[in-house]
């Protein structure tokens, strides 16, 4: 597992999920407004910009469902297993579209049912 997009998809979750508790923005805003910002970073750095800019936005999709599901701890543990499903569907799924919406889903799936099974609920922020 590559660790730089583990750390890329949960900066992308992190920021997105607490721009998302501001009033100006909203998920959506958040998400897009994060990832603007870390394609321009991730543009002067020596790293695959297509690759890991798509991990970062996946990440949001996990930081823009997560404000009202999940608290900190349970935001990390979705976007591991975002980043972990992420890379193993990219060369399986043609285009990172497909790959990206069904790795985060089930990220999210997953902490939630086990979070209905009785797992322990890590606080919301507020």
């Amino acid at each position: 597992m590559d660790l730089f997009i583990t750390i890329t998809a949960l900066l992308g979750a992190y920021s997105t999920y607490f721009l998302a508790h501001h009033n100006r923005f909203d998920g959506i805003r958040a998400s897009a407004a994060t990832s603007i910002i870390a394609f321009a970073i991730l543009s002067l750095l020596p790293v695959d910009v297509e690759l890991y800019s798509v991990a970062f936005f996946g990440g949001t999709f996990i930081g823009m469902s997560a404000p009202k599901r999940f608290g900190i701890f349970t935001l990390a543990i979705a976007s591991i297993l975002f980043a972990l499903l992420f890379e193993y569907l990219v060369p399986r799924l043609h285009g990172y579209g497909g790959a990206l919406g069904l790795s985060a889903f089930l990220s999210v799936c997953v902490c939630h049912i086990g979070i209905l099974l009785g797992a322990p609920r890590s606080k919301k922020s507020n």
